[in-house]
């Protein structure tokens, strides 16, 4: 059995076609649609952030709010760009979060990609030390924050303070026991890889990642999962690892399926730069009839090695059209493979 969930990157535009006009709109729209997925039976609802853009930014009011109206549905992110963040606050908001949901959050951050503006993070007051990049302040910030969320006192607490302290020193409130074993890092390499596991992380690999050897997409985001795998069982963490993929996923069963995403099925994998100096490859989108589905589906190796599969949805198509892409999928694919 796998772990099905979906992924919504969060747009909104004043676009005639859109069920997602405002920020607000989609805010909303995201509670509702993990109200429903929990009701047919996903098992999580994850959210993409972004900053300077249309699409959703900040995650723990959206993850709090969804934490309340539901009760049993994983609520994550994929993934929250560290680089932007002040790992102590975000304890805070986290550990607040997942207190709401009663300890269902499943955070996915990484050391970011691309955004809308060069260098954001530098408007939120962020730059890195003498002789690092982004990249390793995002990962610093990372660590940070992972050692945080282990609630041991770190603070020297006032000797004459508003109300009584308890003995020793102090950590950061509210502390959620157990969330940091439930931190997931975006690796789009096989060393990130490597290292998220080194440093008790499960694995987000999305539908792209750098391309290290040339072969399919699948191939490689397999071989960076074993190797993920390999690095986890060598430091010898306690609990098991899990991975989760992300894929665009149609099932194609009546004509507005067939008029949204008639053409998806027909691509292949493709090559692009996520950074200057790095080739990237970007995995096919699936789209084509249950039993053609099925078959190609489950010649998807990565899917195969991965325990949580991630619905990327056009959330802009609203609420009720995203359920029904869905229940698609859990009724007519999840089960012939054996997800359910």
């Amino acid at each position: 059995m796998k772990k099905i969930g979906f992924l919504s990157f969060g747009h909104w535009s004043d676009h005639p076609s859109y069920q997602t006009r405002t920020a607000g709109d989609t805010l909303l729209q995201s509670i509702d649609l993990a109200v429903a997925a929990e009701e047919i039976g996903l098992d999580g609802a994850y959210f993409r952030v972004h900053h300077f853009a249309r699409q959703l930014a900040s995650p723990f009011p959206l993850l709090a709010a969804i934490g309340a109206k539901t009760s049993k549905i994983e609520i994550g992110t994929g993934v929250i760009d560290m680089r932007y963040e002040n790992p102590l606050y975000m304890v805070e908001d986290a550990g607040a979060a997942d207190l709401i949901s009663k300890g269902r959050l499943q955070l996915g951050i990484s050391r970011g990609s691309p955004e809308q503006v060069i260098d954001g993070w530098r408007y939120f007051g962020y730059e890195p030390a003498d002789e690092e990049n982004d990249a390793d302040m995002g990962r610093k910030k990372a660590l940070e924050f992972l050692e945080r969320l282990e609630g041991r006192g770190f603070a020297q607490p006032n000797p004459n303070p508003m109300f009584p302290n308890p003995p020793g020193l102090l950590r950061l409130e509210p502390h959620s026991e157990g969330l940091r074993e439930r931190i997931w890092w975006g690796a789009a390499s096989n060393t990130t890889a490597v290292w998220a596991a080194e440093n008790a992380m499960y694995l987000q690999s999305s539908t792209l990642k750098f391309d290290e050897n040339g072969k399919p997409f699948h191939i490689q985001q397999a071989e960076q999962i074993r190797m993920y795998k390999d690095a986890w069982r060598k430091a010898g963490h306690q609990r098991e690892p899990r991975v989760s993929v992300s894929r665009s996923i149609f099932a194609i069963v009546n004509e507005q399926d067939r008029y949204y995403f008639g053409q998806q099925g027909k691509g292949s994998d493709s090559f692009g730069y996520i950074e200057s100096d790095k080739r990237a490859i970007f995995g096919k989108s699936y789209a084509a009839e249950p039993d053609k589905l099925i078959e190609e589906l489950s010649r998807d190796e990565a899917i195969q090695e991965a325990d949580t599969l991630l619905l990327t949805i056009p959330n802009t198509l609203g609420v009720d059209y995203n359920v029904h892409i869905l229940s698609a999928i859990m009724n007519y694919i999840a089960p012939a493979l054996g997800w359910r």
